[in-house]
């Protein structure tokens, strides 16, 4: 039996995957939040949300809910996305 490790930071070419630039500022910025499903996702991200816009000044939140948990984000989901500044997924349990 052969062994076979992936790397999660290689994109299918082999380059590295490079982490997009910080940004300056939350004020005034979208973000976007996958919940994964679980129980306990959707309360964690309104908490999150609270504080965000109350003490960050985010604008404006894009939440989705996956279908389920096992599987990835669908296509259109992450289209809905690309709007946002930055994205937080997470995992409620």
């Amino acid at each position: 039996m052969t062994l076979r490790v992936l790397d999660p930071r290689q994109t299918p070419q082999g380059e590295a995957a490079r982490m997009a630039a910080a940004l300056p500022s939350l004020g005034g910025t979208v973000v976007g939040m996958i919940d994964n499903a679980k129980i306990g996702t959707e309360r964690l991200f309104d908490f999150i949300e609270e504080i965000l816009r109350k003490d960050y000044g985010v604008r404006e939140f894009i939440r989705r809910r996956k279908p389920d948990a096992s599987r990835p984000v669908p296509t259109q989901m992450l289209a809905e996305m690309s709007g946002a500044d930055a994205v937080l997924a997470a995992i409620g349990d």
